[in-house]
């Protein structure tokens, strides 16, 4: 036994090793792949002009909603409109939103939700609402579903219209770029990039055979409306909580065409407030991530506890020393391959082990307090386990 124990070690040290080497390699050569709206050859118009309409559901968002909205209101492409919706704000979100629309009445509506229909979540509710306002009133031939806290730079919405005419896409993703303003929150946040790579290759989001290379960001879907309406939109995805990636899945699953980008700095956002701040907002999405499954759930903490804390313990042993040397530079190739992106700096890749911690915390934490709590709390409303595993649309191509 105290000879196999060594020998075990090592064997796993190595392929955990090989399997984070081949990960840093495909990424490096993948992601040359996905093309670069700030790129000089991106800078161009679609033709024709197509009609676009951005959809922005907002509850209690009085601190970013003026801002998004103003970063929105000036874009350079004229056929834009835009629908915000108030859904049931306690702040001042719903005045912020009457007093720009009234100031833009040509260009930006301002709705308001008062109540939430039963077996609805309230963005979803939102976001299916505002569409069908959106189809009756503009019969836009795109419509983007974007987030309260995001921020665009003027020329964002021309490049991506004009990226997705070009590639045809039913579906198109622009990759949001990440506001830090801790260290902290770049820690955990280029540690989520990094581990993203293992999630969804970018690169071969295009290929309708790769169905488990799916996207779907908050922060800007873009969707051909008829292609939204053949989905059955959001009233389909009603109690998904990750409903960007929901749509996004059902998207890929359904054969449409879905396209990716990146552009440093288009689209904006900053995501939580310190380390605290990105772990609770993380105990609403990550149990909802694996489905409300425990252990689809244990087996993600249990995967990122050897791949990503156990190479820090095997530098410490000198039988598994080499392998793991070789692991961390492979996450270090990671960490610059996706700072091109994010512009958040590679050398937070020293705390990687650190953050993969906090993550598995964050994972434990999510599963345990919804099961104790029987559900999940969200936007003042409670939504139980039961029902929530009973709506879930990811589980079948079909649905």
């Amino acid at each position: 036994m105290h000879v196999a124990a060594p020998l075990i070690f090592k064997v796993l040290a190595w392929l955990i090793a090989l399997a984070w080497l081949w990960k840093a390699i495909t990424s490096a050569i993948g992601l040359r792949r996905v093309p670069d709206l700030t790129a000089p050859a991106h800078n161009r118009t679609p033709p024709n002009h197509p009609s676009i309409t951005a959809i922005i559901p907002a509850c209690n968002e009085e601190k970013n909603i003026g801002a998004c909205l103003s970063s929105l209101l000036q874009q350079d492409y004229a056929n834009l409109h835009l629908i915000a919706i108030d859904d049931r704000s306690t702040d001042n979100t719903g005045a912020i939103l009457n007093a720009l629309a009234t100031q833009h009445p040509a260009k930006l509506t301002a709705l308001h939700i008062t109540e939430l229909p039963t077996g609805w979540l309230g963005k979803t509710h939102a976001m299916a609402y505002a569409a069908r306002h959106a189809i009756s009133l503009h019969h836009p031939d795109y419509l983007l579903f974007t987030d309260a806290d995001i921020l665009f730079r003027p020329e964002t919405l021309r490049l991506a219209l004009a990226q997705s005419v070009a590639t045809q896409a039913d579906h198109f993703v622009l990759l949001p770029t990440t506001l830090i303003k801790s260290p902290g929150e770049g820690m955990l946040l280029s540690y989520l990039q990094v581990m993203s790579l293992w999630a969804v290759r970018t690169w071969r989001i295009s290929d309708p055979k790769a169905l488990r290379d799916a996207v779907g960001v908050g922060a800007f879907n873009l969707v051909r409306t008829p292609v939204y309406q053949q989905l059955g939109g959001f009233e389909a995805l009603r109690m998904e909580i990750v409903e960007d990636l929901a749509l996004g899945t059902r998207i890929k699953r359904q054969g449409f065409r879905q396209r990716i980008a990146t552009g440093p700095g288009l689209v904006s956002v900053h995501w939580a407030s310190g380390v605290s701040g990105i772990l609770n907002g993380m105990t609403k999405n990550f149990f909802a991530i694996f489905r409300y499954n425990p252990a689809l759930a244990l087996l993600a903490c249990l995967w990122t506890t050897f791949f990503c804390i156990a190479p820090a313990v095997f530098l410490a042993l000198p039988q598994t020393r080499t392998p793991a040397i070789l692991t961390l530079l492979s996450v270090a190739l990671l960490y610059v391959l996706s700072s091109r992106q994010s512009k958040v700096s590679p050398w937070y890749a020293v705390f990687f082990p650190i953050s993969a911690a906090l993550i598995v915390c964050a994972m434990l934490h999510s599963m345990l307090t919804t099961l104790k709590q029987g559900g999940v709390t969200w936007r003042g409303t409670f939504y139980p386990l039961s029902e929530l595993r009973k709506k879930t649309h990811l589980t079948s191509p079909q649905s």
